[in-house]
């Protein structure tokens, strides 16, 4: 039998939700390792829509398990309905949804809160010694909930590559450390078996965020 893999989604597109390519890399990546990936999202409402033509936030309301159902061709559960006894790693794919909808990272920075089901869910296999693979933005949440963990979010000197690089200072400021890698990389903390890997973190060619997700899924799936 493969492994079977929690794959948490926060919706459907990179400003309001999971990022579409990370996540289909996951789940590509995932069945490449003759693993079950097993998708979940929360029932909330999105903390906002946005136009991804314009990049501006509209007056619509979407449903994060309705939208994150569009990644998972409709095989999708509720999150809440998520028991962790039967399953061997989690993975958690970036987008802005990941700071918008799973906690509030996005308005909030190293204060935030993290959604008490994703904290519950993360908890749970951390304390079962399960692996929990993080990709772009998604880090945060291992970096709010598990303090002197080790993790990568790329690079932590602001540049035209590495855009978002302010993340890392902000994660080592709660007390975790940052460890810079390529977007081809991955940093594993065998401590927490936490698997960490830029993403789009980086403005890198596509190809390469796709190879680094590759490592982070493997990773995964030795560790389980």
């Amino acid at each position: 039998m493969g492994k079977r893999v929690a794959v948490v989604l926060a919706g459907c597109g990179v400003y309001d939700g999971s990022e579409i390519h990370e996540s289909s890399a996951v789940l590509v990546h995932l069945s490449r390792e003759g693993a079950q990936a097993e998708v979940y999202a929360p029932d909330v409402d999105q903390m906002h829509v946005v136009d991804h033509m314009k990049g501006q936030p509209t007056q619509e309301k979407r449903n994060v398990l309705v939208e994150s159902a569009r990644i998972a061709r409709g095989n999708i559960k509720d999150l809440a309905q998520l028991d962790g006894k039967g399953l061997d790693a989690l993975i958690i794919p970036g987008g802005f949804g990941v700071a918008k909808n799973l906690s509030t990272w996005a308005t909030q920075g190293k204060n935030c809160i993290i959604s008490k089901e994703v904290e519950d869910v993360l908890k749970a296999f951390h304390a079962a010694k399960k692996p929990i693979g993080l990709c772009c933005i998604s880090p945060v949440l291992a970096a709010k909930i598990f303090p002197g963990c080790e993790l990568t979010v790329g690079h932590d000197t602001e540049c035209e590559r590495w855009p978002y690089a302010k993340t890392a200072e902000a994660m080592k400021e709660l007390g975790c450390k940052h460890v810079n890698k390529h977007v081809t990389e991955v940093h594993v903390d065998a401590k927490n078996k936490l698997v960490t890997t830029s993403a789009f973190m980086c403005n890198a060619p596509i190809h390469e965020i796709y190879d680094g997700i590759g490592k982070m899924v493997r990773e995964v799936v030795r560790l389980a």
